[in-house]
């Protein structure tokens, strides 16, 4: 039973989102797109035919829209008929999309947590501040509410929920390591939303140790992982969305999440953070012109979208799971290698909104064919993750596990 799908947003990831609900609109139905800024929605859709990526006939319509405003953006569900709404605009939006589609009736999806524009690095478990308030609201509406059906958070909470259910009998440890080695030949520029992305590592750094929230500053611990194909590599204890479920529905006692960097973007970072242009709060310049320094960051940087033709190399993200399994230790590593031009030559887009846009049309097509229609909200990990690991395997996101017996593609593990 098609569904029809509003995606809200107009990045590198909504792109991706497009594309791979084009190719599948035969089960999604109608595809509409909305932003505030409708060239770039028209600029997708234009995409899309340009590489015929539509199965069957369908709509596929270009919106306006401020989806801050909650009654606009159910006013637009209920018009465009959609039963499941993407949301992978800013994560500033989560709240109002979600009181949108509580109002409708209709499914929601993310890939973030939300944030207050207004604060950062609020005291964790960061759901517990926003999303989770409106779990009650959800079940007594029977409406679904997938959170962070992206790849980290996303993809990585089925491994873990994976790992958990088939794997051991006890999980001590997850760590969650996600490597860009790739390269986009610019000076400096971000792989998503500059602001999004600077808002993660200008707080504390909270992570799950020893069944408790632990705070470090960011750059502060650093290990080498030595990662299938793309080799050892440094990563960093980085606060992230997906530590603050696993770590309250798993019940693991040690979750972390640690980043790839590379010393130029630490050297870059940590000068613009040392001035004060990654400051949220406005601040006068000598006109009297008030300035917000992080937007004015943002303004000036390369819009991540842009990154793409240029992008060489692969990604590499997986989850180091330790633990006991029949009386004996045991560690395993799920992951996926994903590349960055290959990416590009299918939806136009880097490998970065390619690992976080695919699994959120996965997560769609489970909604459709009811697997996922939970009728309340749920995180990713509290739902069966062998449907979702397999739908990724066929629209180009394949998991990989290396144990024991060696390294394999996880659809032919016993």
């Amino acid at each position: 039973m098609t569904k029809n799908v509003l995606i809200i947003g107009a990045g590198g990831v909504a792109q991706v989102v497009a594309h791979k609900c084009a190719q599948n609109n035969d089960l999604l139905g109608d595809l509409h797109i909305a932003s505030r800024r409708l060239s770039k929605c028209e600029a997708i859709i234009a995409s899309v035919h340009e590489k015929r990526a539509l199965k069957t006939e369908g709509k596929l319509e270009a919106h306006q829209l401020d989806a801050m405003d909650v009654a606009a953006t159910a006013a637009l569900i209920r018009r465009t008929g959609a039963g499941i709404v993407i949301n992978v605009g800013s994560s500033f939006l989560n709240m109002s999309v979600l009181s949108a589609c509580l109002e409708t009736g209709a499914a929601y999806l993310d890939t973030a947590i939300h944030e207050d524009p207004a604060k950062i690095c609020e005291a964790p478990p960061w759901y517990a501040n926003y999303e989770w308030r409106r779990r009650e609201d959800c079940e007594k509406a029977g409406v679904t509410a997938i959170l962070g059906a992206g790849f980290d958070p996303g993809v990585v909470n089925a491994w873990a929920k994976l790992a958990h259910d088939e794997y051991f009998d006890r999980i001590d440890s997850i760590d969650i390591v996600d490597i860009n080695a790739g390269s986009h030949g610019r000076y400096f520029a971000t792989n998503f939303d500059p602001e999004i992305n600077f808002r993660e590592f200008t707080g504390q750094v909270w992570s799950w140790q020893g069944g408790a929230w632990t705070s470090n500053a960011m750059f502060e611990v650093g290990e080498t992982w030595d990662l299938p194909v793309v080799g050892p590599q440094k990563a960093y204890l980085t606060g992230h969305d997906e530590v603050h479920s696993l770590s309250q529905i798993l019940g693991v006692p040690n979750v972390r999440f640690w980043m790839g960097f590379g010393d130029h973007y630490i050297n870059v970072f940590t000068v613009l953070k040392n001035i004060g242009l990654l400051s949220e709060k406005p601040v006068k310049t000598a006109e009297g012109l008030e300035v917000v320094p992080l937007k004015l960051v943002k303004a000036v940087l390369p819009d991540p979208g842009s990154l793409a033709p240029d992008y060489v190399g692969k990604t590499c993200i997986g989850d180091v799971v330790k633990g006991v399994k029949d009386g004996r230790d045991r560690e395993i590593l799920l992951y996926n290698v994903a590349d960055h031009k290959e990416a590009f030559e299918e939806v136009g887009s880097q490998g970065i909104s390619y690992t976080a846009g695919v699994p959120a049309v996965a997560a769609a097509l489970l909604i459709a064919s009811g697997e996922w229609d939970v009728k309340r909200m749920a995180n990713i990990e509290e739902l069966p993750p062998r449907p979702f690991l397999a739908l990724l395997d066929r629209l180009g996101l394949p998991t990989r596990i290396r144990d024991e017996q060696g390294d394999r593609l996880l659809n032919a593990a016993s």
